[in-house]
């Protein structure tokens, strides 16, 4: 129990991760009471190689979104932190991650990586057009909440389970984290963030289509007004 008075559930979302999942299982296994695996029907074997060492679900096969509200459904303790299973995460930041709601000083937490750095930030056109994109989305929820946040798309992140279920949340893709700050700051709910370094993916592909990103701007459009 790293959260004191809270156990922790730790969501992996994944999908054809079978390349590193049991490594991230293992990293993450001293700061958890429970880890959930939440597969999006993977093609591989990440969901034979994950059940040795932690609790297998699947969720409905719509995109992330799907498989965040379905962790949510499915953890049995009060905090739940989402991370990722492609080696990007630092495993030691979680802690870090977890203090605010320990402290009762926060009902969501993000690791941003505009805090502490990302080696994904890189000048080819796609990631530059990516990190405008992100810049422009935190942008436009400070201004409309009028908070300071850094970085709202980060999928590392913490928040009290039953808090963020009465968010309900209906994305299905990749918009969720957008759509859970939002809703959050419009609920009155404290967003705080923490520094945590991104590493670039360690195996596998990228489920993220720059060619999705008309979704976020949706999201954007939708919960801003």
């Amino acid at each position: 129990m790293i959260a004191p008075g809270h156990k922790v559930t730790i969501v992996l979302p994944t999908r054809n991760e079978g390349g590193g999942v049991v490594k991230v299982i293992e990293q993450v296994r001293p700061y958890a009471d429970e880890i959930l695996v939440v597969d999006g029907h993977s093609t591989d074997d990440t969901r034979a190689l994950a059940a040795a060492g932690a609790r297998v679900v699947l969720d409905g096969g719509r995109g992330k979104g799907d498989g965040i509200r379905t962790a949510l459904r499915e953890a049995t303790s009060e905090v739940v932190l989402f991370f990722d299973a492609d080696g990007s995460h630092e495993p030691r930041d979680i802690p870090n991650v977890l203090a605010p709601l320990s402290l009762g000083h926060a009902d969501l937490v993000i690791a941003s990586r505009a805090a502490g750095g990302s080696d994904e930030f890189q000048m080819d056109v796609e990631h530059a057009f990516r990190q405008w994109g992100s810049a422009f989305a935190t942008w436009m929820v400070n201004v409309r909440w009028r908070a300071r946040l850094t970085d709202i798309l980060n999928g590392f992140r913490a928040g009290y389970r039953e808090k963020l279920l009465s968010l309900h949340l209906n994305s299905t893709h990749f918009d969720i984290e957008t759509e859970m700050v939002m809703k959050a700051l419009k609920k009155g709910l404290r967003v705080v963030e923490v520094p945590s370094h991104e590493y670039e993916r360690a195996w596998g592909k990228s489920k993220l289509a720059t060619s999705s990103s008309w979704r976020f701007l949706l999201r954007l459009a939708r919960d801003i007004v």
